[in-house]
């Protein structure tokens, strides 16, 4: 399979009341073809969302901003090779701060060692930053409750006063 450059294809989902950011690294495929966040019946994101709000997702647009949630990509554009992170090169990130200055973030969450690596070294911000593991298949190491053990710190800060 030959590396392709991409560009994000879809916007950030968000709305001026968000007030966490969700970043995950790139959509894979599926993602990519449904023009949606966590796409994949695979991945673990939606189901462990249902689990830590307890409430079943209908409407997952709904869900998060009824949460307060916002979902995007640390990547804008990218070569990739299918849906691995490991093959991702010739990164340019988006621009979160634009993100930030049009919503009420106010902590930062990446999903994968990928996302929290890029995030890290090229975002300049000064939210707090909650680096994740990924709910993608391709992590079957972790599973669903260790999954939930470290994702139980969203509601918590969305929870908290500020």
């Amino acid at each position: 399979m030959i590396s392709e450059l991409l560009v994000h294809p879809f916007e950030p989902l968000y709305d001026e009341d968000s007030e966490i950011l969700i970043l995950g690294s790139f959509p894979s495929v599926v993602s990519r073809q449904q023009s949606f966040y966590y796409a994949n019946k695979q991945n673990r994101f939606w189901p462990l969302m249902e689990i830590l709000f307890e409430e079943e997702i209908e409407d997952r647009t709904q869900f998060c901003h009824k949460h307060h949630i916002a979902l995007w990509d640390v990547i804008n554009s990218c070569r990739i090779k299918g849906s691995s992170d490991a093959a991702i090169t010739d990164v340019t990130v988006n621009d979160i701060d634009s993100l930030r200055n049009k919503t009420k973030i106010r902590a930062v969450f990446t999903t994968g060692g990928t996302a929290s690596k890029l995030y890290k070294k090229y975002v300049k911000c000064d939210l707090p930053h909650y680096p994740l593991p990924s709910t993608s298949p391709a992590n079957a190491a972790m599973r669903l409750n260790d999954l939930y053990e470290k994702y139980r710190i969203i509601p918590e800060v969305l929870n908290a006063q500020t």
